[in-house]
């Protein structure tokens, strides 16, 4: 909540207006105590920390459920070497009223693409909806997200985050404009079924007519904490500030060929956003350099990041604030970690 959410909240509660001032002086004060349970997520907003009482580990990886930004404010600063996540881009896909309607089968903000082939089809959300209003909040979350990022992560390490070619502009701007620096894009080769649709209602007249391109890629924007020395000198005090190679003779490129998630990891783990292993595989190594250090995933769903790290030996942490995602995540981690790329 914001200072003035919770001015607000206090005035009504005690039917009194109290000082502003005192307010904020009272927040600041409890927020540097560890075991106060309020925490400063950024300026001007706060957030209660509560003592997790959810917690799985498995191997090197934890899992925690919790509101992202209160766990990642409990973290210690520069304690995470790089961040692998799917977040939700687009914010209103993952509101309680949409997962409720995705979970019952109702749409919303999701749709059933339709077939080009006959097969059945996984929900996607229509980020085309998205309002100014919209727009706006997504830069202030990953602004949010951003400067929790720049605290908790070392000089130098990775950050990679899944988006979509519609919002990717707003998830890099707000999290350069946090502090961050910007490395370029991951792109995954895929072929999906976002676009190229027929004019609805109007197919059969305009037959040769897709309202979009079919999409056939999935952007991941690539950032990093910036660092004050050379790469090697950054490698040799934190161990990050570049990729780990695949080999000697080839480095890590920002285009994988990847093929949809697999029937097989879907049934151990059915989220809508589901990445299969061999991609998160290939980015968690790389993203570690040296192989070395805690991998942090902040927005963990079903934990396809935890299962990758934990199967290439990595520490991992993950947050999950949905209750039935993390139970979901608990139980896939184990299955998801044993599969073969």
């Amino acid at each position: 909540m914001t200072v003035t959410e919770i001015e607000c909240r206090i005035a009504d509660s005690f039917n009194e207006t109290f000082e502003s001032s005192s307010i904020r002086s009272s927040l600041r004060l409890q927020a540097k105590k560890p075991d106060s349970g309020i925490v400063r997520v950024s300026r001007g907003l706060y957030a209660m920390s509560r003592q997790s009482t959810s917690r799985f580990e498995y191997g090197k990886a934890t899992l925690i459920q919790g509101d992202a930004f209160a766990v990642m404010a409990s973290l210690e600063e520069s304690s995470i070497q790089a961040i692998v996540t799917d977040p939700p881009y687009g914010l209103v896909e993952y509101k309680k009223s949409q997962v409720s309607k995705l979970r019952k089968g109702q749409g919303g903000v999701w749709r059933i693409p339709p077939s080009f082939d006959g097969a059945k089809r996984s929900p996607l959300p229509r980020f085309t909806t998205l309002t100014n209003a919209d727009r706006e909040k997504i830069v202030e979350f990953f602004g949010r997200f951003g400067e929790q990022a720049l605290r908790v992560l070392v000089p130098g390490a990775n950050i990679v985050v899944a988006t979509n070619p519609l919002v990717s502009h707003l998830v890099a701007g707000a999290l350069e404009s946090a502090g961050l620096e910007p490395r370029g894009q991951l792109v995954r080769l895929v072929q999906t079924m976002r676009g190229g649709d027929r004019p609805k209602g109007f197919e059969s007249e305009y037959p040769d007519v897709s309202v979009m391109p079919r999409s056939q890629f999935e952007p991941w924007v690539i950032m990093r904490k910036p660092m004050d020395e050379t790469t090697g000198r950054n490698l040799a005090e934190y161990g990050t500030g570049g990729w780990r190679r695949i080999d000697d003779d080839h480095p890590f490129g920002d285009v994988i060929k990847s093929a949809p998630t697999r029937k097989e990891e879907r049934a151990i783990a059915n989220h809508p956003s589901l990445k299969p292993q061999k991609l998160m595989r290939q980015i968690v190594r790389a993203a570690l350099p040296l192989g070395m250090g805690m991998i942090l995933d902040p927005f963990a769903g079903s934990g396809s990041t935890l299962a990758a790290a934990e199967s290439l030996g990595y520490s991992s942490l993950g947050i999950e604030q949905d209750s039935e995602y993390y139970n979901l995540a608990c139980n896939a981690i184990p299955k998801l970690t044993a599969l073969e790329d």
